[in-house]
């Protein structure tokens, strides 16, 4: 099995990765670290959570010179929040490397404070289309001298309708560069893309299939849209995720679902592009740091979202089409990790839900909202009843009896914890009015799929 070292990447990095917990690399970085530090152009196909975020850092790193004054590797994403997670893991690994520094663009944010930073010839700038053109067309920044070009889901640029802008900032860079693009799926467009502006590109792709991820078990519950709310209510109720992503297809959807979920007391907040820049950072930071655990977004804003410990992903809207399908439930299930992405849907839906089965060669479980219902109540009563685990129910046993069921039943819900149960956990609050059902532990990994 290989190991970084072997792939090229130098001691100092190695034993930062080490410090975080990465010691082996993923099958993209080990197939991808040996093209990019050999000079060749690289096409990835895979999906997110599989660790291409490290498979074209560390390279760059490698191979960029702390001593030029001049932007040498542009790294363009689709969202804001995406190109913040690559800034911040190129911010770890470059925390002591002298001379080494990197500029986050994009919309939101203010402009006098990049330009300020820009001041300091960063070598890596990580950015969104419109705000890199901004940029350029301000001649703050200049990109005739990059030697690394990284399209990071792609296949997501062109959804949002980016992929015009993406053309004209290549237009902006030397033909000699090194270009690798990473994408999820690959339509003709991304194809063509590829074609008109790489170098005989190397081609990886992990998934066989574009499917959705084995290990994400996945459900749709048929339900009615005045009956939607309650359903997705009940779901929670029952499941009790930890961290949980909630999809709806309009911004006025994700506020109105935000404040039906909060006036039920759940820890939740809500994500989409009215929301300003400071705002939207504030509630993924109560997300990452499970003080909120539902997290109601719209499929723009969630572009690229990498949560560790996501355990659930709700379509409360059915996706537009079997790619942001597997974007949406691609949030959970990471980096190995089992999750459950559950999706409802209404007569008018059942068409739409079909041809997502038929694009990604699937069939989802189907079950009725009454089904759901049933189900909350067989786990309030086996709640009631159920006697603690290993013990015989005999009642009038006596107070001995009754403290020793009692040490059995903390043990029990200890170990339930362990299993990731989602019971709640009793007397925590966030709020007077808001009981927060965090429970068990978050899913955690080693780190290694950055």
């Amino acid at each position: 099995m290989a190991d970084f070292l072997s792939l090229g990447i130098s001691e100092t990095v190695v034993d930062k990765l080490r410090g975080y917990g990465v010691a082996i690399p993923t099958p993209i970085q080990e197939q991808a670290i040996p093209l990019v530090m050999n000079g060749n152009d690289i096409i990835a196909q895979a999906q997110t959570g599989t660790g291409k975020t490290f498979a074209f850092i560390l390279p760059i790193l490698e191979k960029i010179n702390p001593e030029a004054a001049h932007i040498q590797a542009l790294i363009v994403t689709p969202t804001r929040e995406l190109a913040l997670q690559i800034t911040e893991e190129v911010e770890k690994l470059i925390a002591d490397l002298p001379g080494v520094a990197v500029l986050a663009a994009y919309g939101g944010q203010d402009v006098e404070k990049q330009l300020k930073k820009l001041k300091r010839n960063p070598q890596i700038v990580v950015g969104t289309p419109g705000r890199l053109l901004d940029h350029i067309r301000r001649e703050t920044v200049r990109l005739s001298e990059i030697s690394f070009l990284v399209l990071d889901e792609a296949d997501q640029m062109l959804h949002i309708g980016f992929l015009d802008e993406v053309e004209d900032i290549i237009r902006e860079t030397p033909t000699n560069r090194q270009t690798m693009l990473f994408s999820a799926t690959m339509p003709p467009e991304i194809r063509k893309l590829a074609a008109k502006h790489m170098r005989t590109p190397e081609y990886i792709q992990i998934e066989k299939t574009q499917g959705p991820a084995e290990n994400v078990k996945q459900l749709a519950i048929y339900t009615t849209d005045r009956a939607k709310q309650g359903t997705l209510i009940d779901l929670i109720e029952t499941h009790r995720p930890f961290l949980a992503v909630i999809f709806c297809r309009t911004k006025r959807r994700v506020s109105k679902l935000y404040d039906a979920l909060k006036a039920h007391g759940f820890p939740s907040d809500e994500l989409h592009g009215d929301l300003s820049q400071s705002k939207r950072e504030q509630v993924m930071k109560r997300f990452r740091d499970a003080e909120i655990q539902l997290l109601v977004a719209t499929d723009v804003a969630a572009r690229g979202l990498d949560v560790e410990g996501v355990t659930h992903v709700f379509n409360y809207d059915i996706p537009e089409d079997s790619e942001s399908y597997i974007h949406r439930i691609g949030r959970t299930g990471r980096a190995g990790m089992t999750g459950l992405a559950i999706t409802l849907y209404a007569a008018k839906d059942q068409p739409a839900l079909k041809i997502i089965e038929k694009d990604l060669k699937i069939t989802i479980q189907k079950q009725n909202q009454e089904d759901t219902s049933q189900e909350k109540e067989n786990s309030r009563d086996a709640k009631k009843v159920r006697p603690p685990h290993g013990q015989k129910d005999k009642r009038g046993a006596g107070r001995d009896k009754q403290g020793r069921d009692d040490r059995n039943r903390s043990k029990t819900d200890s170990r339930d914890e362990r299993k990731g149960s989602f019971k709640p956990a009793q007397g925590k609050r966030t709020s007077a009015k808001n009981p927060t059902f965090k429970s068990g532990r978050k899913n955690t990994s080693s780190g290694r799929h950055k």
